[in-house]
């Protein structure tokens, strides 16, 4: 057999169901291969940057390895965005690239470079095949890097002439892994005392929870303790259902203001993420030094990684919450559990209250024009089904999207982690790939749907029906806020214009830009028409963008 065989079959032994990629010359084996396994789609992207941002929202969405096939030195370079965004949202992913004939390589033919060393800062592990016997074993390796926890993408290179090989060193591959560690019974303990002693808990969440499964066992720890629960800044999936009382939205992104938000807590329990990734330099600890820190993690790597700790146990998040559930029941006293639901009776008469200022605050914005963001969210809100499937990237409309949607379990809601713009149009398409029978919407903005503006001929040419749905403020609205930020913290001059971060002269045409794609299309100015507009979108079973012009930020 040949190493481009051994290569499939690899992907075939692991369950893998779809390859998005962007296709080259190099790539000729693997391509020419996909006739004889026609049980594996791929999915072509225009640019390889949308090929790695549907991977890496179609791994997290179905947690499954993500495989993507880019082009050589420079279509790896287009996809390390991306890929970085991947990493950062820890998703499972097998990132491969074609390399030219290695009989060529001290030649530097056309489109080489060092492939490993140009994925390795991004990636958990980057590595190339010198022979076709190695093809087996190291997709082997590869597929197990990317889900040993904390999971991430991986790279693999695969030359030309190594691909076509003979070798008699078949695929392999090791399926059941079970990877669900037990909590330390004596750990348990010591955190449920110290529960036990705490007048006021709280609770910060990742992402990992909803990889886990673990998201109703988290409800009821955070119930049965009384403790606010604060999710990361930067999140991919939905931890913590956001209209539950106890919900208290995203952690800030400075130290100063986490150090503010978590100092009234005697005890925070950190479970399941990275949880702090500050934008702004604060002096000082980010959690006060009177505060005791637990943090519960799948993998050793976090704990205690770029912040202080008490007690850190490493365990399947399912399996510790569990355990410490029914250990800090069994020992509750009736003072313990009536201070824990006082704390909840506070904090659903708060969620009650800030939703009714937020329905005043809809009322105010009611008649403005442009419209606001709060009414073209609360319009899009209304129009859509039960079971949609939000994919975010509204950014300084991210917390009016919080408010207007119901996110109560993960599936509901997708968001891209690592800072990186662009990834909503991309991921959606790997979002839809995952979830076939429920509707799918992607909210971006205009300016980061700019930067994967070629996703939509890929949903065009895979008739994936995805409603598109930009928010165009015509304005790079979140840099803006942070030029104030930067003037307050460093005392600049603050009366002065917002340089090159208008998308003016020209206004952007999504409307022709998408047709051009192959995308029907509208633009909407008027929020009474939203909802009809969506509804037809809906029942198109087609592809569709709406351009939803809101107001930006005022001068």
């Amino acid at each position: 057999m040949r190493g481009r065989q051994v290569f499939m079959d690899s992907l075939v032994a692991h369950g893998v169901e779809a390859i998005f990629g962007n296709p080259g010359t190099t790539e000729n084996p693997l391509l020419d291969s996909l006739i004889d396994y026609p049980q594996i789609p791929y999915y072509v992207a225009l640019h390889e940057g949308v090929a790695v941002g549907a991977a890496s929202f179609y791994a997290q969405a179905t947690g499954k390895t993500g495989i993507v096939n880019l082009h050589v030195a420079p279509g790896l370079g287009n996809g390390i965005g991306m890929i970085y965004g991947a990493l950062k949202a820890r998703s499972p992913m097998i990132v491969t690239a074609g390399q030219q004939d290695t009989r060529l390589r001290l030649n530097e033919p056309l489109l080489s470079h060092d492939l490993v060393a140009m994925a390795a800062p991004v990636t958990k592990w980057s590595a190339e095949p010198r022979s076709a016997d190695e093809i087996g074993p190291m997709m082997h390796r590869a597929f197990k890097i990317a889900n040993d926890p904390p999971t991430g993408p991986v790279f693999i290179a695969l030359p030309v002439d190594v691909m076509e090989q003979a070798t008699e060193i078949a695929a392999v591959a090791s399926t059941a892994l079970r990877r669900e560690a037990a909590a330390s019974e004596q750990g348990i303990a010591e955190v449920v005392d110290l529960l036990l002693r705490s007048a006021a808990p709280a609770i910060v969440v990742g992402d990992d929870v909803a990889r886990s499964g673990a998201v109703d066992l988290l409800v009821e720890f955070a119930e049965l303790t009384g403790a606010p629960v604060w999710h990361e800044a930067l999140r991919a999936q939905v931890s913590f259902p956001n209209r539950h009382p106890n919900n208290q939205g995203r952690i800030p992104f400075e130290t100063a203001n986490v150090h503010r938000t978590l100092a009234p807590h005697d005890v925070v329990v950190l479970i399941g993420g990275t949880f702090f990734e500050e934008l702004w330099y604060d002096a000082g600890p980010i959690i006060s030094e009177a505060t005791q820190v637990v943090q519960i993690e799948a993998s050793h790597e976090r704990l205690a990684f770029s912040h202080r700790l008490d007690i850190g146990l490493v365990a399947d998040l399912a399996n510790a919450l569990t355990q410490l559930t029914k250990a800090l029941s069994n020992k509750a006293t009736d003072t313990f559990r009536a201070a824990a639901q006082a704390r909840n009776d506070a904090f659903t008469k708060a969620r009650d209250e800030a939703r009714e200022a937020s329905n005043a605050r809809l009322q105010s914005l009611w008649d403005s024009d442009p419209m606001s963001p709060t009414r073209a969210l609360y319009e899009i809100s209304q129009a859509l089904p039960d079971d949609v499937v939000i994919v975010d990237e509204s950014i300084t409309a991210s917390l009016e999207v919080g408010d207007q949607f119901d996110f109560s379990r993960p599936g509901d809601y997708y968001g891209g982690r690592g800072g990186g713009i662009g990834q909503a149009m991309a991921g959606v398409i790997g979002t839809k790939v995952a979830y076939p029978n429920r509707p799918v919407v992607a909210l971006s903005g205009d300016g980061s749907t700019m930067y994967s503006i070629q996703a939509l001929w890929s949903a065009a040419h895979h008739d994936l029906p995805i409603l598109f749905i930009i928010l165009s403020n015509r304005e790079y609205r979140v840099l803006k806020h942070n030029l104030d930020i930067y003037r307050q913290r460093f005392n600049a001059q603050s009366n002065r214009p917002y340089p090159h971060m208008d998308l003016t002269k020209p206004v952007l045409g999504f409307v022709d830009m998408a047709r051009g794609l192959g995308v029907e299309a509208a633009a909407v100015t008027d929020p009474s028409e939203l909802g009809g507009v969506i509804s037809a979108a809906l029942a198109s079973g087609k592809p569709y963008l709406i351009d939803v012009v809101i107001s930006g930020k005022p001068q």
